[in-house]
């Protein structure tokens, strides 16, 4: 579940004096009830898997609604997860079916307020798919948009891309009309290899290797073994490799069951293991795609170069030009024969694929790179045969041949698509680097029915399976995702959140795979592991933000689509431009070389302009440097959800800041407590607490946690019972308490309520304000008691970045559901002119749309379920990654360290990708604005200039190649500098 990536994982408990805990991506939670490690877990385990609810919530009107909401359903036992959707209406509940049942669930929604209906048709079967396809053989943008446009054709199919630079299609489809296989026969009849990455189902994928196996008989038998199993949904094998491909439900079962069940099998002749690629498949393939470059170019030369010196070498060689100027028949020599006997492997053999790639790309009504490149060496290749036979046949005829072109122009080719491949590998280098945190063994605990470790195992990590307990060591990493059920220590997360300091570990707290464990033995329960990690969904979020094509990647796609059959005309209309001069002599004969005649010089040029022209370095202008940008993002923390947000991050002039949480630590404290009545100050807090634990409101958690230190010995109180709850948003709350009407909120809510305020009251609430604090007031029975003073400290660091964004040019403005002079205090502090106080969700989002109305392309910066109706309507949103769920699916760029300093970071990354993808547009149209003239001959006139076509092809092969090395320039990228000297002056955010 995307929503759940980057979910809050909070302890209300003291940690004394370890540091304090970062946010990072969540791990799910054992049922509420349930012990860690305790019989209870146990139970959950043994009963299955989690269920879904999706349900339609109606009458929520903003936060306050979807946080009581979520306070009734969370408080019910076996209940996992629940996100409520305020903007959609739409709640959706993972709950444990042994504990707890949808109609439960939906009942506790009805007894909160609000009308609640199942969505039947969502949790039964869901209709839409989305699956990933790796494509091998694309070549240029052409090929891409073929197989894309060939994808959108298939009744079912809703929207399919194709990434060029990953090799890989995101198809999402109604399975009720297609299928995967029937995707992948599709891809295939276009002409390209297809693969089959992920299906997008609630299943996980894992490839074993068996040895011992002989016949086809055991390979049955051992197929039908694992096909009995509960859990497995499908066997593959594969006899020639030895190799099963079992497609299951992690949470019915696991690698380390099939693994037995085949090693059981066969009196145990039979021995299995994690096949070598395991899930490395498109590296795998894109490594033997340079291998197999490498091996043609390699053969290529040992065929062109003996061509390149009969050609240009040994022709000034008196000696061996006279034995190779010997005629054999008539007037064919000894050095055209020979040329002609080494160039035809190169034309056929070696330049196989070429023929391959045109037939495919002419087949379905394009034309590509191949294209091109197989008309331009023909034609070469059959004239200079031509000539040859010619001459062979006749006592006259003295004509030039051009093998040394064709066979030349493919080995530059060749070696350009060598140097190509390798460089466009490193553009994904930060996806390699993000899986390669995931350790390669784990060690395995076998405990007793009491919990005592029994035995320990060292295993391949990939065996792990849910509920297994694992031990991490000191200086390990964490195998996977998990909670704690014995030990003490610090982790570092600072690979996966970005947060520097080591967060401390105890019991019952989350662990995310792929941490490092730096002092302390822990024993952790495997929560989520495969597919379903917190580090496998954050490789996922990357790769599909690197298939999101940018808008300015369709100015790409548009001329891909004319490019090739231009060139075409353009050659042909070069040698007919320049046959036709020279038949009639329009220019001098001393224009002609001594080796040709006028039709020989005319095909030259016409073969030039075909071969120089490459669509290959339009076509990775954008997708390379995206892929690049993204990564490095990923690398510093943050997430950028595709080339849109990109595009539009490096244009924005304007950032709307939220307070609470953005611009604030976001975690209030009660630092006075002033009582106008006399009442007991315990009794004070257990009715103000009572009233607002039902909230979710920041303000309100910090009153509860303030009355906590009230209660001796309870850690989670229970509070006297609140009836006729009432949320009033941006106002405050009211409740019945023991028989006593509570309001608790600002001061235009007890306005509302015509209770009076004294003027004792006011000079409190403006010496507050005036201090950039919060005043609640508290009223008894319609009596003002007391006025609670709460403070949110401002970030460290967050005027600096105010003053950063301010010299980039970039406008900041404040808005808060706070009140006024609060809103003004803050804004003052931190030196933002621009403040919109006490606005409501809505409120937020019109502010939105208005400054995109005066012009201003806008980026919102949240943390809070009020902020996502402004993430969405911005241009661009940024979430805060401490912040809630709906925040972060709302935005376009999720920043994982929740410090303000990577909002000018991401900024800056976004511009500095623009620029170089801009650079890429200038050199790949320059490159060909420039350079099919020159090959047309628009210097030989003047300077007798002419670009051979071997020459035309190696600088073809050259623009690609310069591309990509262009956008690998990326990986170079720092952040600004002014950043550095807020480290340096001791800034730094916890």
């Amino acid at each position: 579940m995307a929503a759940k990536l980057f979910a809050l994982c909070i302890r209300k408990d003291s940690h004394g004096d370890l540091s304090p805990r970062p946010h990072y991506p969540s791990m799910p939670k054992i049922p509420r009830g349930a012990s860690a490690g305790g019989e209870d877990a146990a139970a959950v385990a043994a009963e299955g898997s989690e269920a879904r609810a999706v349900l339609s919530v109606l009458g929520m009107t903003c936060s306050a609604c979807a946080g009581s909401v979520e306070k009734a359903v969370k408080r019910l036992p076996g209940i996992q997860e629940a996100v409520i959707d305020v903007l959609n209406g739409r709640a959706q509940v993972l709950y444990y079916p042994s504990f707890v049942n949808e109609e439960t669930i939906r009942e506790t929604i009805e007894d909160v307020g609000f009308e609640a209906a199942l969505i039947e048709d969502e949790t039964s079967e869901r209709t839409t798919q989305v699956c990933r396809i790796r494509i091998n053989g694309m070549t240029c943008t052409s090929c891409s948009s073929t197989v894309e446009s060939a994808l959108q054709a298939v009744p079912g199919v809703q929207k399919s891309q194709v990434a060029l630079a990953t090799e890989e299609a995101q198809v999402q489809f109604d399975r009720r009309v297609t299928n995967s296989d029937l995707l992948l026969k599709t891809i295939e009849d276009t002409g390209f290899e297809a693969v089959l990455v992920s299906t997008g189902e609630d299943v996980s994928n894992i490839h074993l290797k068996v040895d011992g196996v002989r016949t086809d008989h055991s390979m049955r038998i051992l197929e039908n073994s694992l096909q009995a199993l509960p859990g497995v949904e499908d066997v593959n094998t594969d006899p020639e490799l030895r190799k099963f491909t079992l497609s299951y439900k992690p949470d019915l079962t696991g690698p380390r069951n099939f693994i037995e069940v085949i090693e059981s099998t066969g009196s145990g002749r039979f021995k299995a293991a994690i096949f070598p690629q395991g899930e490395g498949g498109r590296e795998a393939y894109r490594q033997e795609e340079i291998k197999q470059y490498y091996r043609s170019f390699l053969w290529s030369l040992v065929f062109t170069v003996p061509v390149f010196l009969l050609s240009m070498v040994f022709m000034y060689l008196p000696g061996i030009k006279h034995g190779l100027d010997t005629k054999i028949v008539n007037m064919m020599s000894v050095g055209e024969l020979l040329r002609w006997i080494f160039s035809t492997p190169v034309q056929f053999v070696i330049g196989r694929r070429f023929y391959t790639g045109s037939y495919k790309a002419l087949r379905h009504g394009s034309a590509n790179m191949d294209v091109l490149i197989a008309l331009g060496t023909n034609t070469a290749y059959f004239y200079s045969v031509y000539s040859v036979l010619r001459a062979a046949t006749s006592p006259s005829f003295r004509g030039a041949d051009f093998f040394e072109t064709s066979s030349m122009l493919i080995s530059f080719v060749l070696l350009g698509k060598y140097l190509e491949v390798q460089a466009k590998g490193k553009t994904s280098e930060a996806i390699a680097k993000l899986m390669d945190l995931a350790p390669e063994t784990a060690i395995l605990l076998t405990l007793d029915n009491e919990g005592n470790v029994v035995s320990e195992q060292e295993i391949d990590s990939r065996l792990i399976q849910k509920n297994d307990v694992i031990k991490i060591i000191p200086g390990a990493k964490v195998a996977s995702d998990g909670f704690v059920i014995w030990g003490q220590s610090h982790v570092n997360e600072s690979m996966i959140t970005g947060e520097a300091r080591p967060v401390a570990k105890r019991k019952g707290d989350a662990v995310i795979g792929g941490t490092l464990n730096e002092n302390g033995v822990l024993h952790i329960k495997a929560t989520r592991v495969g597919s379903e990690s917190a580090l496998a969904q954050i490789v996922r979020l990357v790769e599909s933000a690197q298939m999101a094509k940018a808008p300015v990647q369709k100015f790409a796609d548009r001329i891909s689509k004319v490019f090739v059959p231009l060139v075409i005309i353009l050659s042909f209309s070069t040698w007919l431009t320049w046959f036709l001069t020279g038949k009639f002599h329009a220019y001098p004969k001393s224009w002609i070389p001594s080796s040709m005649d006028s039709f020989q010089l005319a095909l030259q040029f016409g073969i030039s302009v075909m071969v120089i022209a490459c669509p290959c370095a339009l076509g990775l202008a954008t997708p390379t440097a995206v892929m690049v940008g993204t990564g490095v993002g990923a690398s510093q923390g943050i997430l950028i959800k595709g080339g849109q947000a990109l595009e539009s991050a490096h244009k924005v002039n304007c950032i709307v800041f939220d307070k609470t949480g953005t611009l604030t630590v976001g975690k209030p404290v009660v630092v006075n407590t002033r009582l106008l009545k006399n009442v007991v100050l315990r009794d004070f807090y257990e009715l103000a607490a009572a009233t607002e634990v039902n909230s979710e409101h920041p303000l309100a958690k910090a009153v509860v946690e303030y009355a906590k230190k009230f209660r001796d010995d309870e850690e989670n109180p229970a509070w006297p019972e609140a009836s006729d709850f009432m949320s009033m948003p941006g106002h405050g709350v009211k409740a019945v308490v023991r028989n006593k009407e509570i309001i608790v909120g600002n001061k235009s809510l007890m306005l509302e309520h015509n209770i009076a305020i004294p003027f004792e009251a006011e000079e409190i609430l403006a010496e507050t304000e005036g201090m950039a604090q919060t005043g609640i007031l508290v009223s008894i029975d319609r009596e003002l008691t007391g006025v609670i003073t709460i403070s949110d400290p401002l970030k460290p660091g967050a005027r600096e970045v105010i003053s950063i964004l301010n010299s980039m040019k970039v406008k900041s403005i404040m808005v808060t559901g706070d009140n006024w002079g609060t809103a003004n205090s803050i804004a003052k502090d931190v030196r933002i002119d621009t403040v919109i106080a006490e606005a409501k969700p809505e409120h937020k989002a019109e502010k939105v749309k208005d400054l995109q109305a005066s012009g201003y392309i806008v980026a919102m910066v949240g943390d809070g379920i009020n902020d996502s109706p402004a993430l969405v309507a911005a241009d661009v949103g940024m979430a805060i990654g401490a912040g809630t769920d709906i925040a972060i699916e709302a935005a376009d760029i999720v920043l994982m360290k929740s410090n303000l300093e990577d909002v000018i970071t991401a900024i800056d990354l976004s511009r500095t990708t623009f620029s170089r993808i801009r650079l890429n547009y200038i050199w790949a149209l320059g490159y060909n604005v420039l350079g099919i003239p020159i090959a047309a001959g628009a210097l030989f006139p003047s300077t007798r200039f002419r670009l051979p076509p071997w020459i035309a092809g190696a600088a073809m092969a050259a623009s690609s190649v310069s591309v990509v090395c262009c956008s690998l320039l990326l990986k170079k990228y720092r952040r600004p500098r002014q950043l550095d000297n807020l480290q340096i002056q001791g800034i730094t955010v916890n």
